[in-house]
């Protein structure tokens, strides 16, 4: 799928990589780059080079490399058309007319676009439901649950009334039976095999991406049954749960208007709900799941603190540990809300209101001290078994921690806790055995057992790609290419420097496919002063020097068995002239 390309340079013009790069990862200027702890992976040491000049991404570590659309794509988990929305949102422009490369996208795209409006027109469906005066158990039950009615409408709250009534809307507007199911919306009854609404009576959550689409649902049940309380629609082309975060569009609100801070993230819809109502709007639900990579980076986008607020089972929440961790290594500020035992943030607002809540958030602990509360919840402490195996399961939290100050602080509080003396504890800690930490090493260029052509080759390119003084006016016509990776940025070089215009790195991106691994290759050597000093100069030219004597060789080669199976006597004479002379020039090669 593509957009015009003189949009794409405008919308590249007006969206700085630097400046979008930057409100993801904190960056900073080393040279004539800025540099980063890579989003892509997990590091502690920088290897994610942003190019200011050339307007292009490069990870030494990983490899992945890209422009500013090619970021977005990766960073949000979009495709290029919702990297470009994303953009051009960015820069109040108004999105391009498109055009496909296949007809396979253009299906692809139809068909999304079919599946968001079905959805769309579902939530005004389940919304007219609930004010149709006939969805009484689901008024009743909203106000059970004290939900106003301006947060009803600000979250879209709807009703299904029966199995029936969504399929037979949706065949009124037109949409086929294929849609239908996948949307989401609709399933097929596995004893009837008709077509039902797939939160068929229940309470109904839309769930709004942060682009403002509907993209699924949740529902909950209004009476005890055997059914799931809570359930959300299947994924589908336009949802994935592991990718979204309940309520994440008004938190884009939010953000826009300037007040964001930190978000919070609880479990459920119900819970984001009565936090927003009682004045906490910075809030997002993972839907009941584990947190994952992707919703990480989607909290990432607006905040770089964040608060996980589960509920207040303390030795249940394993789920939430892994949560924290994930976070945490995407670099972000993360601490968890300590709730009263056995009630969840829903809980605590209705008991204690706006300002108990507000006592939990100020009590948000690290990832480090939420380990050790869990623990001690788990033992009897006036046990001495218990209490043992407690110390011994807190030290190997504490021994995981790299702070030496850290480790000293929750030492003092395991000797308060427990009333071990502080000595005895800090001698066990020492004599802990310890897991070697990971190696780190300064970012290089990565290897990947080349032969020295192919070396060669890349060290050409890069010098002429990233304008290295040796290579200045250099005649890629005098180099023969066999990768076709290589002939791409060879010829788009010569192409550039035909029409008078500047060589731009990040124009591979558009022309080769992203993540390339020969292309990474080449980015590789724009490290540092790899492309710098004299012996760069000495080794380019013994590169220029090794890639023609090959092609020399390769050359003569061919003529060779030319002229062995030639019979033409003067076509024999102008092979013997053009080997002789490709023998001279391989004799001043070498």
């Amino acid at each position: 799928m593509k957009a015009d390309q003189e949009y794409l340079q405008q919308l590249k013009s007006k969206n700085d990589l630097v400046d979008v790069v930057g409100s993801y990862v904190h960056l900073e200027k080393k040279g004539a780059n800025y540099w980063a702890c890579c989003p892509f992976h997990h590091e502690k040491t920088p290897s994610f080079s942003v190019n200011a000049a050339a307007q292009f991404y490069h990870c030494f570590g990983c490899g992945v490399s890209g422009d500013v659309i090619t970021f977005i794509r990766e960073i949000e988990s979009v495709d290029f058309m919702d990297a470009v929305r994303i953009l051009a949102e960015r820069a109040k422009m108004p999105l391009p007319e498109t055009e496909y490369d296949t007809e396979a996208a253009a299906r692809a795209k139809k068909k999304r676009d079919e599946i968001l409006r079905l959805l769309r027109e579902t939530a005004h469906f389940y919304l007219n439901n609930l004010n149709g005066g006939q969805a009484d158990k689901h008024v009743e039950y909203i106000l059970r649950r004290g939900i106003s009615a301006s947060v009803v409408r600000k979250f879209g709250l709807g009703a299904s009334l029966n199995f029936r009534d969504l399929p037979r809307f949706l065949r009124s507007k037109g949409y086929s039976e294929e849609a239908m199911l996948e949307s989401g919306a609709v399933a097929r009854s596995e004893r009837s095999g008709e077509f039902i609404d797939a939160l068929g009576g229940r309470l109904i959550f839309p769930v709004i991406n942060a682009l403002g689409d509907v993209v699924a649902f949740g529902g909950r049940m209004l009476e005890k049954t055997d059914f799931a309380k809570y359930k959300n629609t299947k994924e589908t082309a336009v949802f994935s749960k592991s990718k979204n975060l309940y309520n994440i569009n008004l938190v884009k609100k939010l953000k826009k208007a300037g007040g964001l801070t930190n978000i919070i993230i609880v479990e459920g819809y119900m819970d984001a709900i009565s936090l927003y109502q009682a004045g906490f709007e910075n809030v997002v639900a993972s839907m009941g799941t584990a947190l994952t990579k992707e919703q990480a980076r989607l909290a990432k986008r607006y905040a770089d603190s964040v608060l996980i607020s589960y509920d207040g089972d303390f030795a249940g929440q394993k789920g939430a540990i892994r949560g924290l961790e994930i976070l945490r290594e995407e670099q972000l500020n993360v601490r968890v809300v300590p709730l009263p035992e056995g009630l969840d943030p829903d809980d605590v607002i209705k008991q204690q209101g706006s300002e108990g809540y507000r006592r939990c958030l100020d009590a948000a602990m690290p990832l480090v001290d939420f380990k050790l509360e869990a623990l001690a919840r788990r033992y009897d402490l006036k046990n001495t078994e218990q209490r043992r195996e407690y110390t011994a399961a807190a030290l190997k939290v504490i021994a995981g921690e790299e702070s030496a100050s850290v480790r000293e602080d929750l030492l003092k509080q395991l000797r308060d806790r427990t009333g071990t003396t502080y000595e005895s504890l800090r001698r066990d800690l020492e004599n802990a055995p310890q897991a070697p930490p990971p190696a780190e090493q300064a970012p290089k260029p990565r290897e990947d057992g080349a032969d020295g052509l192919r070396r060669a080759c890349r060290f050409i390119l890069a010098s002429v790609l990233f304008a290295a003084k040796y290579a200045k006016n250099f005649d890629l016509s005098r180099v023969r290419f066999s990768d076709p990776v290589h002939n791409t940025i060879a010829e788009y070089v010569k192409m550039q420097q035909k029409n008078g215009e500047r060589v731009r790195a990040s124009a591979l991106f558009e022309i080769i496919e992203e993540n390339d691994p020969e292309l990474s290759q080449i980015l590789d050597l724009s490290l540092g002063d790899s492309l710098e000093g004299e012996g760069a100069a000495r080794y380019f030219a013994d590169s220029v020097r090794a890639v023609e004597r090959a092609q020399t060789e390769e050359e003569l080669d061919a003529l060779s068995a030319r002229f062995d199976a030639e019979t033409d006597l003067a076509e024999r004479r102008n092979l013997t002239r053009r080997i002789l002379e490709l023998t001279l020039k391989l004799k001043t090669l070498n």
